[in-house]
């Protein structure tokens, strides 16, 4: 049975309203990573959480190309330098101490504990 053009055309349009309803995640409604689900994590999994925090910090980098905006309009250039003495070993391996000690903090998320306890500590240490 052939389709008319007219029945693909509002297949079409049904299909992108669809997916332009569905589909889309506003910032407020992307979920964050938290200490609980992070203690649950595989070494593997952490590590390409790390990675993939790591891969936004350099496409930012090399988005600017030297050109890096300020302080005030980004702080993708503060969490680089104060994480700058860090491996993904280390940073994994600070995250687990870190909620391990604190079990009553699973549900801060990781990229705040990862702020606040290592970044925001290795640009103290820079200056």
């Amino acid at each position: 049975m052939a389709m008319t053009l007219k029945t693909r055309a509002w297949l079409a349009a049904a299909c992108v309203a669809l997916a332009a309803g569905s589909g889309l995640a506003r910032a407020d409604e992307v979920p964050l990573v938290n200490g609980a689900q992070w203690t649950q994590s595989t070494e593997q999994v952490k590590k390409a959480y790390l990675i993939g925090i790591a891969n936004i910090v350099q496409v930012e980098r090399a988005y600017h190309a030297g050109n890096a905006p300020s302080d005030s309009q980004s702080v993708l250039p503060r969490m680089s330098m104060g994480m700058r003495d860090h491996t993904l070993d280390s940073v994994r391996d600070g995250l687990d101490r870190w909620y391990a000690s604190h079990p009553d903090q699973l549900q801060r998320p990781v990229i705040e504990t990862l702020w606040f306890e290592m970044a925001v500590p290795g640009m103290q240490k820079s200056r």
